[in-house]
């Protein structure tokens, strides 16, 4: 029988996003509908919760082998958050890619600017909410987080507008259903995108300018 296995256009593909603006609903259908797109676990040194799963969840190790492992330049990008430890291994985009898929990194901007210069065969995609106003509603609805936290995620939002030239394409996740469609079909078609990257960049920045108006109101 033949092998009617699909190889996907590029080895990884980038996604970020702000908080609220529905990545993770986004990627996990993503993987439901693309076999050959695996999720990139991320390693880090905090403790395992009950219900976590080693390697699907996270790769734990201690804060000596993280240490090892970015003095030995096999972290593609990392950070230190509360503490603790979290980042993406070269040899777990390697194991991906190896078995013939392509790898699906949920990495922050910090994280991309990281890894951009390390990466060749990549897609970056920026996730983008279809205003300011509607992130806010997002964030603020979700209940789970308190005020505070809320008004981080949002404040973070808006300095990662500033980086949007790190990315190549643009998506606004208005509705789910229509952002996944477009982002499935860019991914196994390559068919084009609602927005060129040009279009991209200029409704990032004016999200930004209504940022700074909005922020008068939170």
């Amino acid at each position: 029988m033949a092998n009617t296995t699909m190889r996907l256009p590029f080895d990884n593909y980038i996604i970020s996003a702000a908080s609220g603006t529905g990545k993770t609903t986004l990627n996990r259908q993503l993987m439901a509908h693309i076999p050959e797109l695996r999720l990139s676990v991320s390693h880090t040194t905090r403790t395992k919760r009950p219900g976590e799963i080693e390697g699907d969840h996270y790769h734990f190790v201690d804060k000596k082998t993280f240490s090892r492992l970015i003095t030995e330049q096999q972290m593609l990008e990392w950070a230190e958050i509360f503490g603790n430890y979290y980042g993406t291994s070269l040899s777990e985009l390697q194991r991906i890619n190896q078995a013939g898929n392509a790898a699906l990194l949920e990495i922050d901007v910090q994280g991309w600017a990281q890894a951009k210069p390390k990466l060749s065969s990549s897609c970056s995609i920026f996730l983008l909410p279809p205003s300011i106003e509607e992130l806010w509603r997002r964030l603020s609805s979700r209940g789970t987080d308190n005020p505070a936290a809320i008004r981080t995620r949002f404040l973070t939002a808006r300095q990662e507008l500033d980086q949007a030239l790190l990315y190549e394409h643009f998506v606004i996740n208005d509705t789910l259903e229509v952002a996944f469609t477009e982002m499935r079909n860019f991914i196994v078609k390559q068919s084009p995108l609602s927005l060129t990257a040009a279009q991209g960049l200029a409704f990032c920045q004016e999200l930004a300018a209504d940022f700074d108006r909005f922020q008068v109101k939170v």
